[in-house]
This record gives structure tokens, sequence and C-alpha cells, in this order.
């Protein structure tokens, strides 16, 4: 039986944007069946970068396009601002997979449900790209998703903390804002496609907050402490609000961690 970690490697490692769907899929449904063992004779390589396509380019995030959401090149540039997040968040997902080692089958079967709903979410947006004459690779991109990825890989804890609860949890801040001005233009299809992806974006979240608060659980650490203090270890970034409480409590934030979040963004400012 092959082991689930080598096939989430190579999901993780593939470069083709097509082929990292397909085996997205095939490995997702593979699991379900009960056709992986979760036994390896190698351990996790070091971490590096991810299987991903020559384009696009990556820059530092001041030397991302900016999006007028009132033009349609400013609409361009967020739609692929968002794709490169799902991209990211499809590799992240199956990195977690294969990484950590010997948990519990359900931190599998969460990570693995959320690398196919970032696959689908990709999948949408890049046909909402293609209707403008555009594709993934197009613009240039940032990598602050995958430098976090690498910060936190030699432990799942700090990894849930961080990258699902930080990074990611960030899209449920904005994107309500995004929704309502693009409503505003008349711009319905992105709108759907935004809105599906909050509604999904809660739910990988709170899945980040359940594994933190186990592996804080598992090590007799507070999870409201643990979270503040890898905040100021680790997240040297610009934290601004407004926060969305009510997504970032239906996704597993307690008050003490939100109240967190506020003074970092006031220690930030």
């Amino acid at each position: 039986m092959e082991s689930l970690y080598e096939a989430a490697n190579r999901c993780l490692q593939t470069c083709e944007i097509e082929e990292k769907l397909r085996l997205t899929q095939q490995t997702a449904t593979a699991w379900r069946k009960g056709l992986f063992s979760l036994e390896s004779a190698n351990n996790p390589e070091p971490i590096d970068e991810p299987g991903r396509p020559a384009r696009p380019g990556l820059v530092t995030p001041g030397n991302v396009p900016k999006r007028r959401l009132g033009t349609k090149s400013g609409l361009v540039a967020l739609i692929h601002a968002v794709i490169h997040i799902e991209f990211n968040a499809i590799n992240l997902a199956w990195d977690a997979v294969y990484r950590f080692r010997y948990l519990p089958e359900k931190f599998y079967s969460d990570w693995i449900h959320v690398a196919e709903e970032e696959a689908y979410h990709f999948q949408l947006l890049r046909k909402r790209l293609n209707a403008f004459g555009h594709d993934y690779g197009d613009l240039p991109a940032h990598n602050g998703l995958w430098e976090m990825a690498k910060k936190t890989a030699f432990d799942p804890m700090v990894r849930m903390a961080l990258v699902p609860r930080v990074l990611e949890a960030r899209g449920l801040d904005v994107t309500p804002g995004i929704i309502k001005r693009l409503h505003s233009t008349g711009e319905v299809e992105t709108v759907a496609i935004l809105e599906i992806i909050l509604r999904d974006e809660i739910g990988h979240v709170k899945i980040g907050s359940h594994w933190f608060k186990y592996f804080c659980d598992k090590r007799g650490l507070s999870s409201d402490e643990t979270f503040r203090e890898l905040l100021k270890q680790y997240y040297t970034g610009q934290l601004s609000g407004p926060f969305h409480y009510e997504a970032r409590q239906q996704a597993g934030f307690t008050a003490i961690e939100l109240k967190a979040l506020e003074n970092m963004e006031i220690s930030k400012s």
C-alpha cells in the first residue's frame, strides 16, 4: 500500500498546473477509499520551494500590480492576486499532510479536504481570469505565504498558528469589503466566486484553529497565551484592521486571541 506522505509530496512537487489539480483530486479520492497507509520509510525532506509553474514571476509585495477595482486591469490584478493565494494554499495543504507525521487520521482528512477546496477555488478564479483574456501567471505575484511555510516547517503547532490563523485568515477580514465594492460596480460573477471562497475559508481557518488547540492541549499549553507569543516571535508583517470579528469567531478565534491581534495592530502602527 502506498504511503499517503509520498502521494502528498507528489502533489506538492508537481509543477504543471493541470497535473497538480488532477493529482489533488485523485489523491483525495484514493484517501477516502482507504488506499493509503500512514507509514513511510523516509523522513520528510527539508522544506524548499514547492512545485509551481515558471510563471508568475515572484516579486516583493510592494511590486505586485495595484488593484483598482473600477478598471478592467485593476479587477484582473485582484483576481490574479487571489488565484495566487489559492495556488499557494493547495501547496500549503499538501505540505501539511506530507511534513507532519503520525498524527490522527482526521488531521490528514482535514487538510486533504482543504487542498480539494483550494483547487476548486483556483479553477473558478482561472475561468474568470480567462473570461478577461488572461491566465494565472500573466502578472507578477509575491511569495509571502510560502515564506511563512518555511519558517514554520519545524513544528505543526507553529504552522497551524501562523499560516491558517494569521496569513490565510486575513482573507476573512478583507474579502467582505472587496465583495461590497465589486457589488457596486455590477461585477456579479466575481462576487459569486468570492462569496464561495469566503464561506469555505472560514472552514479552513477553523480547521487550523482546531489543530492549533489540539497541539497546545497535547503539550499542556494555553492556546491563548501561545498564540500571542507566536505572533510576537514570528510575525513581522503589518496587521491592520478592521478585523471581521464574526467570521473569525466562527473560525475558532477566542476573545483573547482577537485582543492579541488588536494589540499587534496598535504596536505596529
